[in-house]
Order: C-alpha cells, then sequence, then structure tokens
C-alpha cells in the first residue's frame, strides 16, 4: 500500500496503532545504527533510508534525480516490509552474497519466527516476528562509503556485461 504521505510524521499518523507501533520499533532500530551519510525521507511511498547527492552526487542509476536508496520500510496490506538493498546489492542471480548469508544465519540464530525473505525483502506480521537486532546489526555492517563501493562496483559489471551482449 503506497502511501502519498510527504513525511515519516505523516506516514506513521496514517497507520493503524498496531502497524504504527511495529513500523517505529524498526525505524528507532535503523536509525540507531545507521551511519551518519544515510538520511532518513519518504519515497516511493514508504519511509527510505538513502545516501543523499551531497554524498553521492550521481544519485541511483535508474533515476539519478533520486538518492541512492538503501533501505526502507513499508506497511503493505497484510505485513511489514523491510527493504535491504545494501544486503542484496552485489547479489549475482541467485547466488547470495557472505551479507545476505550473515543476515540469513543470523535471524535463524535469534529464535524469531521463521525468515520470510525476498531478494532484498523482509516481510513479518508483527513486532514479535521480526529478529529487530539483526536488521539493525545488518544496516551497522553497511557504512555509506562500503555500500557505494559495492554498488558501483556492481553497476561496473552490470556495463561490461551489456557491451558484450551487445558484441
Amino acid at each position: 500500500m503506497q502511501s502519498s504521505a510527504t513525511t515519516v510524521d505523516a506516514y506513521l499518523a496514517e497507520l493503524p496503532e498496531e502497524r504504527r507501533d511495529t513500523i517505529e520499533a524498526v525505524r528507532k532500530v535503523i536509525l540507531d545504527n545507521l551511519d551518519d551519510d544515510y538520511v532518513e525521507t519518504m519515497a516511493y511511498g514508504m519511509i527510505g533510508y538513502s545516501i543523499p547527492h551531497s554524498v553521492y552526487p550521481a544519485g541511483y542509476h535508474c533515476n539519478p534525480k533520486m538518492p541512492l536508496p538503501f533501505a526502507a520500510i513499508a506497511s503493505q496490506k497484510n505485513y511489514v516490509s523491510v527493504y535491504l538493498m545494501g544486503l542484496y546489492v552485489g547479489c549475482i542471480g541467485d547466488e547470495e552474497n557472505a551479507d545476505v548469508q550473515w543476515f540469513r544465519d543470523a535471524w535463524a540464530a535469534s529464535g524469531k519466527k521463521k525468515l520470510d525473505m525476498g531478494k532484498a525483502c523482509v516481510r513479518f506480521k508483527h513486532q514479535d516476528d521480526a529478529a529487530l537486532d539483526v536488521i539493525g546489526e545488518s544496516v551497522k555492517r553497511i557504512p555509506a562509503q562500503r555500500y557505494i563501493e559495492r554498488y558501483e562496483a556492481v553497476l561496473a559489471t552490470s556495463k561490461s556485461t551489456s557491451r558484450k551482449k551487445k558484441a
């Protein structure tokens, strides 16, 4: 459910209380572990965390006018989604990188409900189902400069791959 809210406070205010409490708990964990080069914004109808143009002028390759997205939190119809692009960048096809494998192992070790994870999306229904400490640690493990390096490496690889396909 994409929101038309333009501020984080407005987004939170439109949520039902139980969902707001869950989103606020995830938000606090992210903010407590976020590198200072990231900023919190509203993007794509959800709470987003990105690297602003002042730190990474090139912006997001899909839309250079947008800052480089790193993570996001959204209230969907049936669950909360936490998008952790910082984990996923660098994965090739179905092959997961060491950060994703660490995340899966840490979640399993947390004793929380079984991990429901897509490529970069973690889904859960209630705050008690979420391994908040694992989410926080995953954010902390990827400072902005490391994320930029990995992002640029992936872009360079994809550009060289697309050139080979054209040849």
